[in-house]
């Protein structure tokens, strides 16, 4: 060890070999953290270690006393426009990245202008979520999937949407000839209730909102399992290469000796969870539907509280009818967006969000968040 940086250690179980200055000390002097590499067939990682040198051979032989794959939501808010791309705001859309894959919800015309400039890439857009059959939601799917093709992309990309997506879908994708074949999940909620689902890495559920056609709110879930004791895992023999998938909810078994992972795990922890909801006039279920939200998008057409009959007739809502929602919700902040031509600049009305629920931010063009477990 020089200045606290190991070059070379040596795992006490599997003898693995980690050459590249990976490991930091802390002020105790006895506890190292190791991100990012792979150790023992675990990556990408983050490892808590207790480590004690060898003089034979100049390393440190190491033991795991925490293990936990380090998880990040990243959202960009890609548009926040409604109605019609503007030169300086494009239509709304939101795209969510979780370990490497990535979801979009709705796609305008001018969509993937957007995307482009957020610059996290196409090719990995596994998911897309459609609210509704509007056009300013749905004509830059075609473009879209045709760059995500011309990317490298082979592998199918799931489309969810209201019933008749997959319809839908595919007349607008005529033009379109693409490199995979796209696979469709078709939701029809029943009695106002919510739907839940997986798609991909993604957790989602959806609910009914009530707007002129059929038209859906998601739910994006990150579940967050609870803590793993090594000690105990220790105690009890579990072999170190079995850790990985009891943290995984899987069994191990050595020797005839079965072991499961409520044996060794605390309760699940809190999660992470971003809610959508666009094109609709507020519903009596919504609240419930956000409810502990660390991020709620929700639109807001007008600023204004003298303009809640104009939105109300298009079966939109206005800033102040959202903030209720995230008050009644409890969400952590709240993004407006789905602003109106009418409306250049949202920020000179944010008061009348802010009134009801102080955390609310007027949505832009490319604003992105990351989101990460807390600390538990």
């Amino acid at each position: 060890m020089k200045n606290g940086i190991m070059t070379r250690v040596v795992h006490e179980e599997r003898g693995l070999l980690v050459t590249r200055n990976a490991l930091s000390r802390d002020e105790r002097g006895k506890w190292f953290t190791l991100c990012g590499y792979t150790l023992c067939g675990y990556t990408p990682c983050c490892f808590t270690l207790r480590a004690t040198r060898s003089a034979a051979t100049r390393s440190v032989v190491i033991r795991p006393v925490f293990l936990e794959v380090p998880r990040m939501l990243d959202i960009a808010l890609v548009g926040a426009g409604g109605f019609m791309p503007m030169h300086n705001r494009f239509l709304t859309a939101m795209l969510a990245r979780y370990n490497g894959k990535m979801l979009l919800i709705d796609c305008g015309e001018g969509t993937q202008i957007m995307l482009r400039r957020v610059g996290w890439g196409f090719k990995d857009i596994d998911v897309i979520c459609l609210t509704h059959f509007h056009a300013d939601h749905v004509t830059g799917l075609p473009g879209l999937l045709l760059t995500i093709g011309n990317s490298g992309r082979t592998e199918p990309v799931t489309i969810v949407g209201p019933k008749s997506v997959r319809e839908v879908a595919s007349y607008l994708c005529v033009v379109a000839p693409l490199p995979f074949e796209p696979r469709f999940i078709e939701l029809t909620p029943r009695d106002h209730k919510p739907v839940d689902f997986k798609a991909g890495v993604f957790n989602l559920s959806a609910l009914p909102l009530d707007h002129h056609m059929p038209c859906l709110g998601y739910s994006i879930y990150i579940p967050r399992a609870g803590r793993f004791d090594a000690d105990k895992a220790t105690r009890l023999g579990i072999p170190l290469l079995g850790w990985s998938k009891l943290q995984k909810g899987e069994t191990v078994e050595r020797d005839g000796v079965r072991f499961t992972p409520d044996m060794v795990m605390s309760q699940p922890r809190k999660g992470l969870k971003v809610s959508y909801i666009t094109d609709t006039r507020p519903c009596a279920g919504i609240p419930e539907f956000i409810r502990g939200s660390d991020l709620f998008i929700a639109e807001g057409l007008y600023g204004d509280d003298e303009m809640l009959d104009q939105a109300a007739s298009k079966m939109h809502m206005i800033f102040r009818e959202a903030a209720e929602l995230a008050r009644q919700g409890e969400v952590d902040e709240l993004w407006l967006t789905h602003f109106s031509p009418a409306m250049p600049d949202p920020e000179n009305y944010i008061d009348f969000a802010r009134r009801v629920f102080p955390n609310s931010v007027a949505g832009r063009d490319r604003m992105t968040k990351t989101l990460r477990f807390q600390d538990e």
